[in-house]
């Protein structure tokens, strides 16, 4: 069975050249005519939506989230809201996600990924020095994500479900020892406690940025000044 409208093609060398397509009628018979009323009812027909693929429809409820916290200045958002602008019901978004707080945690998910991913790329190669590479590549992800640095700034996650806020906590720990190592491999006999030390309010700095970055609408550029801050830090 083929689908509507999508029937087989026909070799070009059985083809009438008065009916591209189609295979000749048999002489002296002609095809029956369609019926006005069938043919009218086919052309008022509104053509099929077409139905999104398994988890097509939650990847797009993310991105419409994320597009939404990315605005400068974002309305609240709710289940109402997110549903109105993929056209959806809120039954819909519940097939998908139980609650808001699971849609923020999904893309909390995805900044882990994306972010420590990409960390424990920078700490893998024991080239060159690490903990300003980390900073650097965590303030370029929220610049390039403006949504995604809401969440990890907590804006995003005010007034919400505090597990949030703990997951959110936990990333930046990872952050920070990700730092440590990085500061200690490159300077093994320097003081564990100045490693510490810079490590903390590397950490510190960065989420500063990202806060400031959500907080003037994404006017002030996360990475502003980064290098001569850089070196005032890793070279105190």
């Amino acid at each position: 069975m083929y689908p509507a409208n999508d029937l087989p093609s026909v070799p070009p060398e059985e083809r009438p050249p008065h009916a591209p397509g189609y295979a000749q009628w048999p002489a002296g018979n002609s095809p029956p005519a369609a019926a006005p009323h069938a043919a009218q009812a086919a052309t008022n027909q509104p053509p099929r939506r077409k139905r999104p693929k398994p988890g097509e429809r939650r990847v797009q409820i993310l991105q419409i989230l994320s597009s939404m916290l990315a605005q400068p200045t974002p309305e609240r958002v709710t289940t109402a809201v997110l549903a109105a602008r993929l056209g959806v019901s809120e039954a819909g978004l519940y097939r998908h996600f139980a609650s808001k707080a699971q849609m923020l945690e999904a893309l909390i998910e995805s900044i882990e990924d994306s972010v420590l991913g990409q960390i424990r790329q920078i700490s893998a190669d024991k080239a060159g020095p690490r903990a300003d590479r980390i900073v650097t590549a965590v303030l370029e992800y929220g610049e390039r994500n403006p949504g995604m640095a809401r969440v990890m700034a907590g804006d995003a996650l005010v007034g919400e479900h505090e597990r949030l806020q703990q997951r959110m906590t936990q990333f930046f720990n990872k952050l920070e020892a990700a730092l440590l190592q990085g500061l200690r491999d490159e300077a093994p006999l320097a003081s564990d406690f100045n490693a510490q030390l810079k490590a903390s309010i590397l950490s510190a700095y960065i989420a500063g940025r990202l806060q400031h970055y959500a907080r003037s609408g994404f006017q002030h550029r996360p990475t502003e000044l980064l290098e001569p801050s850089l070196r005032k830090i890793l070279l105190a």
